[in-house]
């Protein structure tokens, strides 16, 4: 929908959610997908640059521009300018930018003439643009002006769902990329731990984790011990800090070597209330147990449960087994 529309779209969301590739499909799905997609980061120009490489400028306008040279604007002429962290932008270059968007005419530096561009303007920011303008940061009309259709891009976290179908992708661009010619597979276990992390820097930091995996990896299955980190708590989800201190819980009751669910861990229906919290316990116990019968002897516990001796010190570490 918003790619039949010409407004201009605002997107926002965290770093690495995404907002990039949400504009780039925005243009391709569009009746101007054949014309340029130009992506501008507002801040990575130096401000005394920024009014040439947005609007070019004539020979001789300055020491050092010895030939015309057209400028963003110009060369996005006929389709989508795209102006990423576009906050940064200085509130001097913010004026110029607002004129050439409400004219639809730009002026290149050194030259008296003005001339037409048509370009259909998407940003994107990670601030919140709103606030920025009651800070007196961001001038309110551009405001109004870029924020005629806002898009929000969630952050990994709020949708866990993604998490399997993303993982799976990017292991198999990546096993390309490398040359191999099978795509390791992702344990089961593997993506339950993936969907239980909080992603603070969402699909680029997914994307890094998998690259870093694949290199620690034997090429075929890739287990939660390759990914070389541990979930993050923060002070907004009191109930994991909880769970990741709290010291390993008696054993429970079991049936046939397994624990059972507890009246505590069920609802009316008896499904878990939480899937993830549900399997620590049970992994809680079955290491226990391992240990228990070995004498504390974690090498011999790793043989007894099936996996090695790195892969159970890390579990250990990431349930709070001491």
């Amino acid at each position: 929908r918003m790619a039949r529309s010409m407004a201009p779209v605002a997107i926002t969301g965290e770093s690495g959610s995404g907002k990039e590739l949400a504009a780039r499909l925005i243009h391709q799905l569009g009746a101007r997908a054949a014309a340029p997609f130009v992506a501008v980061n507002c801040g990575a120009i130096p401000e005394n640059l920024m009014e040439s490489e947005f609007f070019g400028y004539r020979k001789g306008a300055f020491t050092g521009a010895e030939s015309d040279r057209a400028g963003f604007f110009a060369a996005a002429d006929g389709g989508t300018l795209f102006l990423d962290e576009v906050a940064d932008l200085p509130l001097a270059m913010q004026v110029k930018l607002l004129r050439a968007i409400q004219e639809k005419r730009i002026r290149k530096v050194g030259s008296v003439a003005e001339e037409p561009v048509d370009v259909r303007i998407i940003s994107a920011t990670h601030q919140d643009l709103a606030q920025c303008v009651t800070e007196g940061r961001f001038r309110q009309d551009l405001f109004y002006r870029l924020n005629v259709i806002e898009l929000r891009m969630p952050p990994l976290r709020d949708r866990r769902e993604d998490v399997a179908v993303l993982a799976e992708s990017i292991m198999a661009r990546l096993a390309r990329r490398a040359g191999l010619g099978l795509v390791p597979r992702l344990s089961s276990v593997t993506l339950r731990f993936l969907e239980s992390y909080r992603f603070p820097g969402n699909v680029r930091e997914l994307e890094n984790i998998l690259e870093r995996a694949l290199a620690f990896s034997d090429g075929r299955v890739v287990n939660v011990e390759d990914l070389g980190l541990r979930p993050i708590v923060t002070d907004d989800n009191e109930s994991e800090r909880a769970e990741a201190e709290r010291p390993a819980a008696a054993p429970a009751e079991a049936v046939a070597g397994q624990a059972t669910v507890t009246t505590a861990d069920q609802v009316e229906d008896g499904v878990p209330r939480s899937l993830p919290d549900y399997l620590d316990r049970i992994e809680r116990e079955a290491i226990r147990r391992a240990l228990e019968r070995t004498g504390q002897n974690r090498t011999a516990a790793a043989r007894l449960l099936g996996i090695t001796f790195r892969a159970l010190r890390y579990r250990m570490q990431r349930l709070g087994i001491n």
